[in-house]
């Protein structure tokens, strides 16, 4: 088996994703660009290629079961194992004016289909590629989240946490909480796995509004990815440290 260490990335034919992709290609690693959408996925790894990054498509729809085993084959098939999984793929789910999810007025089709991707669709590709984990020395989950999932932050009077958002921010929420019983299932093994928020980032989830870039955005998630052994597990971080839960 190759010593080269392999990667998938869930959500990475644009924005934070690809910079994540970018990031540990130009750390050595072979990466699999997983994403839904053909062209926009071999677009993506054309692109990865030309800037010298050793990157293959995984199509992958993390909704659906089919798609998620036929990953964790090609997976096998391409490498054999995997050294680290970012657990990037997500959506906001339809948004009123203001950029505002109301919980008054929510339309629960809504947040099912945001609890599929978000949460749901974490824990069915964390599963299906955990065998493929467990053959790396120092496997490494990121699960990505945002600071709107802290109820800490939430709950505060004092803290901006932008506008309500009953249908994305719960789902973060929920992932933190999923994050952290993977964290206790885990301990005293080599796996370690944490949540990160890239902060407010300009892609096209957010509009283009933002401050920071995707690759700002991805800086966390690509050194939580590349931790050394003995690291931090079962922990909510952004750039400047730990997120209260």
């Amino acid at each position: 088996m190759s010593e080269q260490k392999i990667a998938l990335v869930t959500g990475a034919n644009k924005g934070i994703g690809y910079e994540i992709a970018a990031g540990l290609g130009a750390l050595g690693y072979r990466v699999g660009v997983g994403a839904r959408d053909e062209s926009r996925r071999e677009a993506a790894v054309e692109k990865l290629r030309a800037a010298g990054v050793d990157a293959f498509g995984v199509p992958l729809d993390v909704t659906d079961d089919q798609s998620v085993s036929a990953a964790a084959e090609l997976l096998e098939q391409q490498a054999g194992r995997l050294d680290a999984l970012v657990n990037n793929a997500g959506i906001s789910g339809e948004f009123g004016p203001g950029w505002l999810q109301d919980p008054t007025t929510l339309d629960l089709g809504v947040v099912r289909t945001v609890v599929e991707t978000n949460v749901i669709g974490v824990v069915r590709v964390t599963n299906a590629l955990l065998p493929l984990l467990r053959r790396s020395a120092s496997p490494r989950i990121v699960n990505i989240s945002s600071s709107v999932g802290s109820l800490t932050r939430q709950a505060d009077p004092n803290v901006d946490v932008g506008p309500i958002m009953a249908a994305y921010a719960p789902t973060k929420t929920f992932l933190n909480a999923v994050t952290v019983q993977y964290s206790r299932h885990f301990a005293g093994t080599n796996i370690l796995i944490n949540a990160a928020c890239p902060g407010l980032v300009a892609t096209d989830f957010t509009g283009r509004q933002g401050p920071r870039t995707p690759e700002q955005g991805a800086a966390t998630a690509i050194r939580l990815a590349t931790l050394p052994d003995g690291g931090p597990t079962g922990s909510f971080f952004e750039d400047a440290g730990v997120i209260p839960w």
